[in-house]
């Protein structure tokens, strides 16, 4: 039995796994999970990008369930061993195959670093990051209500002062975070970042230092293996004028309202 990796390319650690298997030629078998099961959230947008999209068959959310004790993606299963969490997964890849030292160092001051960032990350990025989406587009699309205006206005302002945090503290004047080459930091950090972008919120647009590590950070995963894995986010918008079935209306709703109180 191979290598299976249970994601949905919707979620930002989900993408990170992705990119950072492909990147590295991992083989591995793509097991496509919804994460809104039964919605249309599930499904692939039409293509638009050029891009190939990555290969699944049907969802395997059971599956998934049954690989991940917390029930969550993503998800390794690889022979009869199960792993969850994203940064667990991504250590576990890095050290079984063997990937480049870049991606987390031998070097201790560096891998130091790499556990430094990725401890902060939580607390920060990604505590403000994905609410956009969920503001912009997935709230307005379960409750059919849009939220008020500030309410985004109020997370883009704690996004803002931990992108403030992320250029002065950790990026500074080096081409990635720990130094001249990418590391698992940069791929976790870059994904989050980019869910305001697929909503319309473009965190790079008036910050050139940030958006020139972005730009670093594509170069070296690969443009095309980039944008592949973000084609989904990318055209999340496009589900605004989908209808969903009430009955999943009202059993999310309450749920999503709830996230952001």
């Amino acid at each position: 039995m191979g290598l299976e990796l249970y994601l949905d390319l919707l979620s930002q650690p989900c993408r990170s796994i992705y990119i950072f298997a492909r990147s590295n030629n991992i083989p591995f078998e793509f097991k496509h999970v919804e994460l809104f099961k039964g919605s249309v959230l599930g499904k692939r947008p039409p293509a638009g990008s050029g891009a190939e999209q990555p290969r699944a068959g049907p969802s395997d959310s059971e599956g998934a369930g049954k690989v991940s004790l917390l029930k969550k993606v993503p998800a390794l299963k690889d022979g009869d061993f199960t792993l969850a969490e994203c940064t667990a997964i991504l250590l576990y890849l890095s050290r079984k195959y063997n990937t480049p030292d870049h991606w987390y160092p031998s070097d201790i001051q560096k891998r130091a670093r790499v556990d430094e960032y990725l401890s902060w990350h939580h607390t920060n990025i990604r505590a403000n990051a994905p609410k956009t989406m969920w503001i912009k587009v997935l709230i307005p699309l379960f409750t059919g209500q849009p939220l008020p205006s500030e309410k985004l206005q109020e997370v883009m302002e704690g996004l803002s002062t931990s992108l403030k945090q992320f250029e002065e503290r950790f990026l500074q004047d080096k081409a990635f975070i720990i130094g001249s080459e990418i590391s698992l930091a940069d791929l976790v950090a870059i994904v989050e970042l980019m869910q305001p972008v697929g909503v319309g919120c473009d965190i790079f647009e008036d910050r050139p230092r940030l958006r020139e590590w972005r730009r670093r950070v594509e170069d070296a995963v690969g443009k095309e293996l980039f944008f592949q894995a973000h084609e989904m986010i990318l055209n999340i918008k496009e589900l605004s004028n989908i209808q969903i079935d009430p009955q999943l209306k009202e059993q999310l709703a309450p749920v999503l309202m709830k996230m952001l109180k």
